[in-house]
């Protein structure tokens, strides 16, 4: 009787450690991609701003080799100021279709 009683115990804390385990993994594995996808998209924000022109309309395309679950959409919008564009760079990671978006958006003025 004392053994099953300790071994119901062990698997009832066993349970928690693994589902502790698992959230952590879990935890890991967001942080990872939103440290990832934040660089990217600041990166592609950078190759936007560096053009010399801010043209209305959407692209996509993906990171290359280097990250190839990765990929990006921008969206250059006007505005209500006429002066100023909207930028949109989103980034997606295909392996993570439930969390894994990340949005950065930049409002920039055109200079005209």
């Amino acid at each position: 009787m004392e053994v099953m009683l300790a071994m119901a115990i062990m698997a009832i804390a066993l349970v928690g450690v693994f589902q502790s385990q698992s959230q952590s993994i879990s935890m890991a594995t967001e942080s990872r991609f939103m440290t990832t996808a934040a660089l990217l998209a600041l990166s592609k924000m950078a190759e936007v701003e560096a053009g010399s022109t801010l043209e209305t309309g959407q692209k996509d395309g993906d990171f290359g080799t280097d990250y190839p679950d990765y990929s990006w959409h921008l969206q250059i919008d006007d505005t209500q100021l006429a002066k100023f564009k909207k930028i949109e760079v989103t980034v997606r990671n295909k392996l993570l279709p439930k969390r894994g978006i990340y949005q950065l958006v930049l409002y920039k003025s055109t200079g005209t």
